[in-house]
């Protein structure tokens, strides 16, 4: 291991800094020094914190580079001085923060005269912003004492990065009591006022855009603070001055009053939209509403905002009729002139906006300017702009859901002595004023008139389709049904037959194809073997849950709407405490399923015995080699016979002598007096065992005898090297054998061949041992045959299998070796 060797090595930053004439951009200049700076290298960080060295940081990020400077390195000691001071090392940003010299020179970056240099102010935005997070109070404190401080933040808010530095003020601070303190502060210097004042006609795109962008992030970030410190009791000053109507109206005043600026209009409807957003709980002086569709508690919006709009919603309507001047637009599909533009697209949302307030008086306005009928026309007229028609759609679907307003007076089935409905005055003016079906019927007509001569599908017949269905649906189910159903038996006769022939006919036929085909397991020819055809399955194309399947991906398109699959918490809570649910749900779904459990059995079955049919060839006649079997020795074998020669070289080689001191010899052994050894597969046991190889095995006699063999241990004598064994195996084999007597009846004539070698009398051999190694190639097997005279054991060992033989019980166990 390399820690081993001591070979880690010393960086060369220290090296470098043992210099006493380095200066601060040999260091800079260094590949490791900010990786160095994070892991807090003293030796660097004492550099670093020089006043001189902490001095040039911070000028290589407020000071334009030379001129002269080649490009690709110009910014090269800016940015690395940047990424040194935020670094995030405790003693710089002590340095930093607490050197009131250090942050006049960083603050005045913003005392130079538009436009900044992005680059630099991106490292000036970042540096201020890290002391902000990690030293507040002194930076508060010192920003505070700049009297000049917003003023300079307004003027250059054309630079994305002092955006940026703007909403980090309220973002970064932690102490509750210190933002509150600097929320105070901010809306005292009236910081909301002067962004209003960026969002008008005389000034550029990049401060209307940052300008809008700043004031819609503190009307965000303002509403989730308040519902994240829920025990906070001090309102937000910013929020509640954005809130005000003459702020509100200002912004208006900014672009109607003056020349059209489309960015000017798109800028200030944005900051309307923002603030028109729903949100939770309903506070007083708001008003509550709900949006359709959704069971959330009330959501609310600011009275004032609205008081402030109505009267310019003539000054909205007027811009959808004659918006900011365009060029005709060249498409492939036709000549746009004028094009929708980006300004008529935000004044059609925020007519959803408003309405999404269901609020009476804007309601009539609404009605009073025909501002739906005029959006409509749009609708109709930019086939392929999937914008508009988008917004469109939320717009009817919204009037023909939402319930109707409580200023509005009940007018129907009054006479009938049923309970009163009131009356939605947006309804009636989408069925008389705006002739929404007699549209929808013409639109639908003309489409199909035009692909019939080959022409293509017009681009807003798929929300046409689901407006139609919008229709359908709430006049069954929904909130206004009677009213619905009221407003179209009062069509001309030609219309309302028209109407529910689209309904039963085409409309239908629409909705199956645009469901049931999506669901539909159509056979596909591919080129895998495998594939599987799903018609011959249990479920069919009419079965009731592909139907459900099909309701529930058509959601509000169709009557039969599921919201979801399952239960839900709703479900379980008590029924006061749910809201209206606008659509009716399916909780039960019945359908069966037709299978043969049988067939499935056998068929698992049979796939069973196939696999493990491979074991069961052998046969349940052939006996278990593992079962403990009885082994009977000649009386011979009890004892060894006493014969040797002095001749050591002799008695090791000569097999006469090994076959005396054979502890299992026996001259007149006979059958019975034989060790029964399972013989397992016949004349093939042979070539499974290889270490029996050196036995010498009998015939069997008799048929009986066929299941079984004997080893006869009176023929079997160890190999020699001047006899090597002979096998019929092609593998080469290695033999070693080791002789002791067990029985000590050999004892004499082996001390004296002991002396005879110059051996030790004194040592007693504890057994007879005999080893056989085979090798193949690579691969060597090792058998060997141990006699144990103290526990009276024949001990056979190969790398297949382990035989113990105990001479006391005559019993045999062979197991895995």
């Amino acid at each position: 291991m390399f820690w081993k060797f001591d070979l880690h090595t010393t960086s060369h930053i220290d090296t470098l800094l043992e210099k006493d004439d380095v200066t601060l951009t040999e260091v800079m200049d260094e590949e490791d020094v900010l990786q160095e700076c994070k892991s807090q290298n003293h030796k660097l960080v004492d550099f670093l914190v020089r006043p001189q060295c902490m001095e040039d940081l911070v000028g290589y990020i407020t000071q334009e580079p030379n001129d002269d400077v080649e490009e690709k390195i110009k910014y090269k000691y800016p940015n690395i001085s940047c990424e040194l001071l935020t670094s995030d090392v405790s003693q710089i940003n002590d340095m930093l923060g607490e050197d009131e010299n250090l942050l006049m020179k960083l603050y005045s970056f913003l005392q130079n005269e538009p436009p900044l240099n992005p680059l630099l102010a991106s490292f000036f935005s970042k540096v201020l912003s890290i002391l902000i997070g990690r030293k507040p109070e002194q930076i508060v404190e010192f920003l505070r004492k700049r009297e000049d401080f917003v003023d300079l933040m307004i003027k250059h808010i054309g630079t994305s990065a002092i955006m940026d530095l703007l909403l980090r003020m309220l973002t970064c601070i932690e102490p509750q009591q210190l933002r509150q303190d600097v929320l105070n502060w901010l809306n005292e210097e009236k910081v909301i006022q002067r962004l209003v004042d960026m969002v008008q006609p005389s000034q550029d795109e990049d401060r209307h855009s940052n300008a809008s962008q700043s004031l819609c992030e503190i009307i965000r970030l303002s509403r989730d603070q308040m519902f994240q410190v829920q025990g906070c009791s001090d309102p937000d000053p910013l929020l509640a001055t954005l809130e005000k109507q003459e702020t509100v109206e200002q912004l208006l005043s900014n672009i109607f009053d003056k020349e059209k600026n489309e960015s000017a209009i798109v800028s200030v409807i944005q900051i309307l939209l923002t603030l028109f957003e729903t949100r939770r709980p309903a506070f007083e002086g708001h008003l509550d509403i709900c949006p359709p569709g959704m069971n959330h508690p009330s959501f609310s919006v600011n009275q004032s905002i609205l008081d402030a709009v109505r009267p310019r919603l003539k000054d909205f309507h007027q811009l959808l009729i004659e918006p900011p001047k365009k060029t005709v637009l060249n498409t492939t599909w036709g000549v746009l002139d004028p094009p929708v533009g980006n300004t008529r697209l935000n004044v059609v949302r925020l007519v959803t906006s408003l309405l999404q307030t269901n609020t009476h008086i804007i309601n009539q306005e609404l009605i009073a300017l025909n501002t739906l009928g005029v959006i409509l026309d749009m609708y109709f007229k930019y086939l392929w702009n999937n914008f508009l028609h988008t917004q469109v759609e939320i717009c009817t679907a919204m009037i023909l859901a939402m319930p109707s307003t409580q200023s509005e007076s009940p007018e129907i089935n009054r006479e009938n002595d049923q309970e009163p409905i009131r009356e939605n005055i947006l309804i009636k003016h989408l069925f008389q004023k705006c002739q929404l079906i007699q549209r929808i019927l013409d639109a639908w007509g003309s489409n199909e008139k035009e692909q019939t001569e080959g022409g293509r599908r017009r681009g807003y017949m798929g929300h046409l389709t689901r407006i139609a269905n919008s229709i359908v649906h709430n006049s069954d189910k929904g909130p206004n049904g009677t009213q619905i159903q009221q407003l179209i038996s009062e069509l001309p006769e030609e219309d309302r037959e028209r109407w529910e022939a689209f309904t039963s006919g085409q409309l239908a036929d629409t909705n199956k194809k645009n469901t049931v085909d999506l669901v539909n397991t159509h056979h596909i020819h591919s080129s895998s073997d495998d594939e599987v055809d799903f018609k011959d399955s249990g479920f069919h194309q009419d079965s009731s849950i592909q139907q459900a399947f099909s309701d529930y991906q058509m959601q509000q398109m169709t009557s039969n709407f599921i919201e979801q699959f399952g239960f839900n918490d709703e479900e379980f809570a008590d029924q006061d405490d749910v809201g209206d649910i606008p659509f009716d749900r399916i909780s039960d779904i019945n359908f069966s399923l037709n299978t043969n459990e049988s067939a499935n059995m056998a068929l698992f079955e049979a796939c069973c015995k196939e696999k493990i049919q491979q074991f069961e060839d052998a046969g349940s006649d052939e006996e278990d080699i593992w079962d403990e079997k009885d082994v009977t020795f000649a009386p011979e074998a009890q004892r060894r016979p006493s014969s040797g020669s002095t001749d050591s070289e002799e008695s090791t080689d000569s097999e006469e002598e090994d076959g005396k001191r054979d502890p299992f010899e026996s001259t007149n052994a006979t059958a019975d007096d034989r060790m029964e050894v399972d013989s397992g597969d016949g004349e093939n046991r042979n070539d499974q065992l290889p270490c029996l190889s050196s036995f010498s095995w009998n015939s069997p006699n008799t048929a009986a005898d066929a299941e079984r063999s004997w080893a006869d241990f009176s023929s079997f004598t160890p190999v020699s090297p001047k006899d090597p064994l002979r096998s019929n195996s092609p593998v080469a084999m290695e033999t070693s054998i080791e002789t002791v007597d067990p029985l000590g009846v050999n004892a004499p004539m082996q001390q004296e061949r002991k002396v005879e070698d110059g051996l030790d009398p004194e040592e007693e051999p504890v057994s007879d041992r005999i080893t056989e190694t085979v090798t193949n190639g690579s691969m060597k097997e090792t058998v060997s045959l141990t006699v144990d005279a103290k526990t009276e054991t024949a001990i056979f060992k190969s790398f297949v299998t382990s035989c113990f033989v105990c001479l006391r019980t005559q019993k045999r166990t062979i197991c895995p070796s």
